[in-house]
């Protein structure tokens, strides 16, 4: 029966894939100023003028660099070089290295700082891209950009690696990705990142340089973002490792679960591989009890000072829950772990993926009706997060 149901699953994860590539195909390009538009409301209407986010630039060059890689398609690699191109013709900042944040509609720079998270982001699509087409500028640019934070954003005091600088790469107040975050120097977000990115680079590189830095990136969350009490990552520190806050978020805790797995795999570290498995096995069993609602989906985030609960669903955190809960599931065997795939799924099915507009909601509310003031296409929705989680399971 479990066999059938995940092949049932399977298909549908595929099937799935195949809709969300044809949305993004179909309505992200711009073929009046080049590349893709900034915004598409809830009701997938154009915002008329939107600007242009890096976050989404690279997230759909990473898209459809590993859609073609998973699998041959030509129309695939067609925006895959798109991103690309636009990535490297507006996005690059050629005086001062790096990738700006943030461009109007015509492709001018409007924001210029330089967040840790985008230059990572950056590496991590251009190294997919170049697995995709063996280009070799591609290649270059991603070690070039690795080498930019290795050389401003890394702490070698301290270790870790801030969060943001301005655009010559001097200090920056404000460091926050947005206005809904703490301003923190170093958070477990922007180290996520950072941890895909340099795990990607490694394989296409297999330098020392880039290895000890994906070495030290995977110990720093099992020995600094990880907290073995409670089972958790925790987001938000000071430059010297003080927490700053004592939220949790569902959705990276169980999405670091299994990138710090394929982190240490990639390294080849079987010691550090046995410990990384053990902290991901403890993190799902606290998130199968904190984070996930038996045909509800997963909660968004807790304050564990207050215990203020959001409870509302995002899209994200149900697809990296399902792809963390199967790594659980291979290496325990326990069929809760499987079973809450399934369910997620279903709950996917019934209240993310939106049948009326395209693709999936950004959020919902826990009676599951949908935010109207979120956007279908945006700065922070891409199809990154739910096109990996298909891939990931589908193979």
């Amino acid at each position: 029966m479990q066999f059938n149901s995940r092949n049932i699953l399977k298909n549908e994860l595929s099937a799935e894939l195949d809709n969300i590539l044809d949305y993004w195909k179909t309505f992200s390009q711009d073929d009046d100023y080049g590349g893709f538009i900034g915004r598409r409301d809830f009701y997938n209407k154009v915002v008329p003028e939107a600007k242009k986010g890096i976050i989404l630039n690279t997230r759909l060059l990473w898209t459809f660099s590993a859609a073609g890689n998973f699998r041959q398609d030509k129309s695939t690699v067609g925006i895959a070089t798109r991103a690309y191109d636009y990535l490297k013709e507006f996005f690059q900042d050629r005086k001062n290295g790096g990738v700006f944040w943030e461009l109007d509609y015509l492709g001018n720079a409007v924001n210029t700082r330089k967040q840790i998270y985008a230059q990572a982001f950056a590496v991590y699509a251009l190294s997919e891209y170049y697995k995709l087409t063996q280009k070799e500028e591609a290649k270059k640019w991603a070690v070039s950009l690795f080498e930019l934070i290795e050389k401003h954003g890394r702490d070698r005091e301290n270790n870790g690696y801030l969060e943001a600088f301005q655009q010559d790469w001097s200090p920056i107040e404000d460091m926050r990705l947005s206005k809904k975050e703490d301003n923190s120097a170093k958070t477990m977000n922007t180290h996520l990142h950072i941890l895909e990115a340099y795990t990607t680079l490694y394989q296409i590189t297999k330098e020392e340089k880039v290895r000890e830095a994906l070495h030290n990136l995977s110990i720093l969350f099992l020995e600094k973002f990880y907290t073995e009490e409670i089972q958790h990552f925790h987001l938000f520190f000071d430059v010297k490792w003080n927490r700053t806050n004592n939220i949790v978020s569902y959705g990276h805790d169980i999405e670091a679960v299994w990138l710090i797995i394929e982190a240490i795999k990639t390294l080849n570290d079987h010691d550090l591989l046995e410990k990384a498995n053990t902290v991901a096995v403890a993190v799902a069993e606290t998130f199968l009890k904190e984070g996930y609602v038996m045909g509800s989906g997963v909660l968004n985030e807790k304050n564990l000072e207050s215990g203020k609960l959001d409870a509302d669903r995002h899209w994200w955190p149900q697809v990296e829950a399902m792809v963390g809960l199967d790594f659980a599931f291979r290496l325990t065997k326990e069929n809760k772990f499987q079973e809450a795939i399934f369910d997620i799924w279903e709950y996917t099915k019934s209240q993310i993926i939106d049948r009326e507009n395209g693709e999936w909601h950004f959020r919902v509310n826990e009676k599951n009706k949908p935010y109207t003031n979120e956007d279908k296409l945006g700065m922070w929705k891409a199809p990154y997060h739910n096109s990996r989680a298909c891939m990931m399971l589908v193979k």
